[in-house]
């Protein structure tokens, strides 16, 4: 097949997204709306040279741009706006499903209420399923380098939400804040139904052990990232044992790694890990969102039809949510998969 008919396979492929953050998804021309809306002066002439800013080299100067954008957010419509401008973007690459990532610390720290935000990402959620037919959920994460004493206050806000919030989440900047310092929170979480999923990013500090901690003392369902298990027999073994889903970001691999060639994904996918393929901040990755994202493992790792109907099968199975819904997305796949081989031969049983 041509590269172009692997393009127009990945456009129609019902899929998941599990590993986005809300936050970043916020395009250039939505925050100058946002700004303007909320009396905020930014440091930019126009777009072009607010996305000209977003120069990194790794996890803390991307950060540093990513927590900027967070100071145009003040209203519930500001965070209605968010969600839906996401939801409407993916749904025109036919995503069916997504869990999103919000951090909630970058906004409470500021002084806007948890009711804000929560209500306002929660109508944004409903009025795109309404319009565009997608489903979506919500995971919560812990900013890893506030303390535990933060997470935990911002945990009790989240508490009369919980039927809001489907997981928990750690991310931001790992280094010496190993997923053992959320200990506490996360064993309340599970007590409280949340489901759990930690960012285990790549060549960090301790990489190796903070996956160990979140496999073992936390016992995550997911784990985000987590490219550095390859390097371990040990950890490779612990995943499969447990079953557990890896979120891949390409596009944030090549960032974290220049010239990997996505040696991540095509190492998980040829050892039998169960990986899905994400989108990470595509705001602030040039765009790149879930499509660009699986073409690129296609194009630098020889991702073929067969590999891409896997991992969203994958994604599916990791989704947090019911076995009807989990049917009627399998259904999808299935019916796509049979459509697109003409005989059946990518389907799944």
């Amino acid at each position: 097949m041509g590269n172009g008919s692997i393009v127009e396979f990945i456009a129609g492929l019902p899929k998941a997204e599990l590993h986005v953050h809300l936050e970043g998804t916020l395009e250039a021309e939505l925050k100058f709306r946002l700004a303007a809306r909320n009396a905020v002066d930014l440091p930019y002439a126009d777009v072009d040279a607010m996305r000209a800013s977003y120069v990194y080299h790794d996890l803390p100067s991307f950060l540093a741009i990513f927590y900027e954008g967070s100071f145009v957010l003040h209203r519930e419509e500001d965070f209605r706006d968010l969600v839906y401008a996401y939801l409407e973007k993916v749904a025109g690459q036919n995503v069916v499903y997504a869990e999103m990532f919000f951090d909630p610390q970058q906004h409470t720290d500021r002084g806007i209420p948890f009711s804000v935000m929560i209500e306002g990402l929660t109508r944004g959620r409903i009025e795109a399923e309404r319009d565009f037919g997608i489903r979506s959920q919500l995971i919560m994460c812990f900013v890893r380098e506030r303390s535990a004493e933060s997470a935990m206050a911002v945990f009790e806000m989240a508490l009369p939400y919980k039927h809001l919030i489907v997981g928990l989440g750690l991310d931001s900047d790992e280094k010496d804040n190993p997923p053992e310092k959320f200990a506490e929170i996360f064993r309340r979480g599970r007590e409280e139904g949340f489901r759990l999923t930690m960012h285990c990013d790549v060549d960090q500090k301790n990489t190796h052990e903070h996956i160990r901690q979140a496999i073992e003392e936390i016992g995550v369902e997911r784990i985000d990232h987590g490219a550095n298990l390859l390097d371990r027999p040990e950890l490779i073994a612990m995943a499969g044992e447990r079953g557990l889903f890896f979120t891949v970001c390409p596009y944030a691999n090549e960032m974290m790694r220049p010239g990997e060639r996505q040696s991540i994904a095509r190492g998980m996918l040829d050892r039998g890990l169960r990986l899905t393929l994400n989108s990470d901040d595509p705001a602030y990755m040039e765009g790149k969102y879930i499509n660009e994202n699986m073409l690129m493992v296609h194009e630098l790792a020889g991702f073929e039809r067969e590999d891409l109907l896997t991992v969203t099968r994958n994604a599916f199975d990791a989704a947090w949510i019911d076995e009807d819904l989990r049917r009627e997305l399998h259904g999808k796949l299935d019916a796509y998969a049979l459509a697109a081989s003409g005989s059946g031969a990518v389907s799944s049983a």
